[in-house]
């Protein structure tokens, strides 16, 4: 079962700029999550969070595309050594801004701004092993189930050390430590050279389009918006939820049982050397993660609520493998990091959405109503297939 990813780590580069890009990218699951427990402990205010959650996401899926297109026309050395400076400096004024109860109007811009620097390093590290393992589409599905497992891992980590750090230490400080994550695993990424996939010189001849021109690359975006809703209406519900029960200590180790249920299917995505087409396994995916959440409308218990995200987990990771996977066999190797950002971008744009929503169910009505937020998503996710049914049928024959 585990020979695929034996073979993968034998290749001689690959684990070096892997574990330097798992570091890196640590701070995905640990930044907004600990903005929004320092925003409520200044505001008292989900539905402040919720917006500035909003706004965050809102930046980074429209700036995150446009540093990715940067990377492959300048190199990825260049941009991270411009990108996470700005995005560390701003972050930490904006945490000086709110700790001196410095007016909104300064402290929401500042983090706005820090999101706007920020790198999507899960794209480059994907571009990275395109790169590295040169055409063999077997070993890169491994790759990417295994680059799905990393995010796993770091979706389980950082919500329980970020809300571990929160609530015994200091509500900022799962910044800071997210910002030392970063800045270490930069470091690392900047000092391995042997991986860097080489420029894509743009012929300025030749008028810039948008990866979004392609049909395929269109068909994904549109369900991914409401899969990221999902993701973030969620954790703004598990926050809430466990904080009307006392157990607000019990978030972020939720949060990581959801993430491990989504690793277990990563290992066993990776593993399985798949005979239906990725575009008929994302749309019954699609459908087979309502039926693995729907049971959460239904708990009123801090542990029931770990168990049912536990198994609405196990669509999770093979759902967003196949998007990727989809995605970059739709355009050409030199659009490869762009199209990967825009994936992600889908995902943040996504996230932005049902932040205010969701917080304002949750102050007005209380956690468990909110709960039809990320069931209503899911459901949308499903009915966004239908405008590019023409697209998902060629994909599948």
């Amino acid at each position: 079962m585990f020979t695929p990813y034996r073979n993968l780590f034998k290749h001689p580069v690959g684990m070096g700029f892997s574990i330097a890009g798992f570091i890196a990218r640590l701070p995905i699951s640990m930044t907004l999550l600990a903005v929004t427990f320092v925003i409520i402990n200044k505001t008292g205010s989900y539905t402040t969070a919720g917006f500035v959650s909003m706004g965050a996401s809102l930046c980074t899926t429209f700036f995150s595309p446009m540093w990715s297109r940067v990377a492959d026309e300048h190199g990825q050395r260049k941009i991270l050594r411009l990108n996470t400076p700005l995005h560390i400096g701003l972050g930490l004024a904006f945490l000086f801004a709110i700790d001196h109860r410095l007016a909104r109007f300064i402290w929401v811009p500042l983090i706005l701004a820090s999101e706007a620097f920020l790198i999507n390093v899960g794209g480059l590290v994907r571009r990275r092993w395109i790169h590295a393992l040169a055409g063999d589409k077997k070993l890169l599905n491994v790759a990417f189930s295994y680059e799905a497992l990393v995010d796993e891992i770091i979706f389980i980590f950082g919500p329980v050390v970020t809300t571990v750090a929160a609530n015994s230490i200091d509500p900022s400080a799962g910044i800071y430590l997210a910002f030392t994550f970063m800045a270490l695993g930069t470091i690392l990424l900047l000092r391995a050279r042997a991986s860097e996939p080489p420029i894509f010189k743009r012929d300025k001849s030749v008028k810039r389009e948008s990866v979004l021109k392609f049909p395929v690359l269109r068909a994904i975006f549109l369900p991914y918006i409401f899969i990221g809703a999902f993701f973030s209406s969620m954790n703004l519900i598990v926050i809430g939820f466990d904080a009307e029960r006392g157990a607000k200590n019990w978030t972020g180790l939720v949060l990581a049982i959801w993430a491990g249920g989504s690793a277990v299917a990563a290992i066993g995505h990776g593993a399985i050397h798949w005979k239906v087409k990725d575009a008929l396994k994302f749309r019954r995916l699609l459908a087979l993660i309502v039926l693995t959440t729907t049971p959460v409308l239904f708990v009123h218990s801090v542990y029931l609520l770990a168990a049912g995200l536990f198994v609405s987990g196990f669509a999770v990771a093979p759902i967003l493998i196949t998007g990727y996977a989809i995605a970059e066999k739709a355009v050409p190797a030199e659009k490869v990091t762009e199209t990967l950002a825009w994936v992600i971008a889908a995902l943040n744009l996504g996230g932005a959405l049902p932040g205010p929503l969701t917080g304002h169910i949750i102050d007005s009505t209380g956690a468990s109503t909110a709960f039809i937020v990320p069931i209503a998503c899911l459901l949308l996710a499903n009915l966004s297939t239908l405008p590019y049914l023409k697209t998902w049928r060629a994909l599948q024959k």
